[in-house]
């Protein structure tokens, strides 16, 4: 793509926790120790309701560094039975509104959709309602984010090619991510997202699991005297994480600024030596090699560019957020275990010491635990899921670096044979 002006798109008419299930969470069977002592894995192929077999390797990359890259822990070993796709944006204009949506396909062989395939239209708004309805209905599970909404008018133009695309990935990354949880991909509010047609008639649906009602009517009358140590760690790592991947986005963007400007010096400097060859018939050639090299060497560093406003930046930006979801769960298990707390209290303040503990008390509890077994596994799912989309990020940035030097390097070696063939011709003449 062109670093100029955007083009604008074309138009249309887990298991249980410790010992604790989780009542969404898929009962899975015990298998018994395989005959050599090794454990024992599913080892079926995976295919599709239509016969087609199913890919479960990580996509292939152009990029030669990211190709040796084997990302073999992806899901921990799990079996996907929920594909989802996000692709095909398409703008509407009407006299109200002018919007995009994008194709939502879908692909399972989960006996809770009725259809073995689904293809629907979504945009952007709909995606936020099924992100408020898992946040309501699973408040102990940690909930992807999307990307903001909101865009600068003036600065980005939000139906250009390259924003409606990078949104496309970061729409189509927030619903992978919830169709590989074990959890929130059995939610009803994330079926309906992805097979019914219209949207808006099943908006009114309203499924709040018990520990959702629980949670949402906790009021902040509640103070937590102690955070655990193992979550207070994480609030430590969370903000420690926001710092450094803030000051990355800083940098970055600054370097992307300070490259476009000096691509526009490039682009300018080139011209010069081929308006100076034509006046030059002795050295007319290696001019004009000149301002080829500098040719290649701006179209190297547009799509060096291009790669980390497109590829790089969406991906901190992305972690950004999860970072504040993530913080935004840890406050919600502060608040039920402050709850607790206060109802122990006053209850070992009461008179009557031989009354048993009132069932409230016992449900608070419950909650609690709850809370700390779903955020537990969520925060290991997201380390497992952060280590492999850094890795893969840095590779890919290391290749993209070395692919950019390497164009320039050979642009200008190319130049050499011209000058030295120059050289002899005139040492020959004299």
């Amino acid at each position: 793509m062109s670093a100029g002006t955007p083009k604008s798109l074309p138009s249309s008419g887990q298991k249980s926790i410790q010992e604790m299930c989780h009542p969404l969470s898929a009962e899975e069977p015990v298998l018994p120790p395989s005959p050599d002592g090794g454990s024992n894995t599913n080892t079926k192929d995976l295919s599709l309701p239509n016969g087609n077999a199913v890919d479960t390797s990580s996509p292939a990359s152009s990029s030669s560094l990211l190709n040796r890259l084997q990302l073999d822990d992806d899901l921990d070993g799990e079996t996907r039975d929920l594909f989802v796709t996000v692709d095909d944006p398409k703008k509407h204009v009407s006299t109200m509104e002018t919007y995009i949506t994008y194709r939502v396909s879908t692909k399972t062989t989960r006996t809770e959709f009725d259809l073995p395939e689904y293809s629907v239209r979504r945009r952007y708004q709909d995606f936020d309602w099924l992100r408020n309805k898992l946040e309501d209905s699973q408040p102990t599970h940690l909930i992807p984010p999307l990307p903001e909404k909101f865009v600068m008018k003036g600065v980005v133009d939000r139906f250009s090619e390259e924003f409606v695309e990078t949104r496309r990935k970061a729409l189509d990354k927030f619903l992978k991510r919830v169709a590989d949880h074990p959890v929130l991909s059995f939610n009803e509010h994330f079926n309906v997202f992805l097979s019914a047609k219209d949207l808006n008639k099943r908006q009114g649906l309203a499924l709040l699991s018990k520990m959702g009602e629980s949670v949402k009517y906790v009021t902040g009358g509640y103070k937590l005297r102690v955070r655990p140590v193992e979550f207070a760690a994480m609030g430590d790592y969370l903000d420690v994480f926001t710092q450094k991947l803030g000051t990355i986005d800083r940098i970055a963007q600054r370097i992307i600024k300070e490259q476009s400007e000096y691509l526009v010096e490039l682009r300018e400097y080139g011209p010069v030596y081929s308006s100076w060859a034509s006046s030059e018939e002795v050295l007319q050639e290696p001019l004009d090699g000149v301002a080829g090299c500098v040719a290649n060497c701006c179209s190297a560093l547009e799509e060096l560019t291009e790669d980390m406003s497109e590829d790089f930046l969406p991906v901190l930006r992305e972690y950004i957020l999860y970072i504040e979801s993530m913080k935004n769960v840890l406050k919600k298990r502060d608040q039920v275990q402050a709850e607790y707390e206060a109802k122990l209290e006053a209850v070992a303040f009461r008179e009557d010491k031989k009354t048993p503990v009132p069932t409230d008390v016992e449900k608070c509890q419950d909650r609690v635990e709850c809370f700390n077994a779903d955020l537990k596994a969520d925060w290991d799912r997201w380390q497992n899921n952060k280590r492999q989309d850094f890795r893969q990020l840095l590779t890919g940035m290391a290749d993209k670096n070395i692919q950019y030097y390497e164009k320039c390097l050979a642009a200008w070696e190319s130049l050499i044979p011209l000058l030295q063939d120059k050289q002899e011709a005139k040492v020959e003449t004299n």
